[in-house]
């Protein structure tokens, strides 16, 4: 395990990394990135990787440290795809969440002789009325300095009624963990979701794809997975019936499951 750093210009993209393997995963995790980092959470994140160690080097990466108004998610792929160069990564395998899959959309688009296979994850290749009631709702949380209601908020729309049923009495403590000192990150990483728009790249992506959607979620909409299906050519197709936006927590087989796919010839 490793926590590490790449220079990115005048700032630093910060990684962990686990496992010993010759072939390269990149995870790239979703909006809560803009709250946290991974910086020095490696030992905190590895243990869904662990399978993983003797194939794989697994990279997760967050966003750049000091990210300008207007930074899009293709800047962020761009920044991305230049951050597993410097590392000299020539190719790898991508596994994005929510906004990491969009991410992930343009790194296939925009550099398809790095990418060997795509895990699309919970996400959509643009904004649609769902993911932007959301953000803009989650935005006026943090305009409003209310960290309790954002993380509340978030909760209610991400996990599945039985998950909140289980975990209820640990929902109050939320709103006391992962407060940043300003919403600047979050607001920029936001706001990028909310001008996403890589629906005419979807058809220039080549490499094989895993899109993993769930029937009940509630921040991107279920249609969004059913849409990139159907206009990235062979993708395969896997819809959780009861769990929302929110497989890689709910789910115990969830990582088997890219695990698998990934290794298959």
């Amino acid at each position: 395990m490793k926590n590490g750093s790449v220079k990115i210009n005048d700032t630093e993209m910060y990684y962990v990394r686990f496992g010993v393997g010759e072939k390269i995963l990149t995870v790239l995790p979703g909006l809560s990135d803009g709250l946290t980092t991974v910086k020095g959470k490696a030992l905190l994140l590895a243990g869904p990787y662990l399978k993983y160690r003797k194939e794989y080097t697994v990279y997760m990466f967050s966003r750049k440290e000091d990210m300008p108004e207007g930074y899009s998610i293709q800047d962020m792929a761009a920044d991305q795809i230049r951050a597993l160069k410097l590392l000299g990564i020539e190719k790898t395998s991508v596994l994005g969440v929510s906004e990491g899959g969009m991410i992930a959309v343009y790194m296939c688009a925009d550099a398809p002789e790095m990418i060997e296979k795509a895990v699309l994850a919970v996400t959509a290749p643009a904004v649609n009325p769902v993911i932007e009631d959301n953000i803009r709702r989650w935005i006026t949380f943090t305009e409003k300095g209310d960290h309790k209601g954002l993380m509340r908020d978030t909760a209610e729309c991400m996990y599945s009624g039985d998950y909140l049923r289980k975990n209820r009495m640990a929902l109050p403590l939320l709103g006391l963990v992962g407060k940043p000192e300003t919403y600047d990150r979050f607001r920029i990483n936001a706001e990028a979701i909310l001008h996403c728009d890589a629906e005419n790249r979807l058809s220039d992506i080549r490499c094989p794809v895993l899109i993993i959607g769930g029937k009940k979620d509630r921040i991107v909409g279920p249609q969004a997975s059913l849409q990139m299906h159907e206009m990235i050519a062979g993708s395969e197709l896997y819809m959780y019936e009861t769990i929302g936006h929110a497989p890689n927590d709910e789910d115990k087989a969830f990582y088997d499951r890219v695990f698998s796919y990934l290794n298959r010839s």
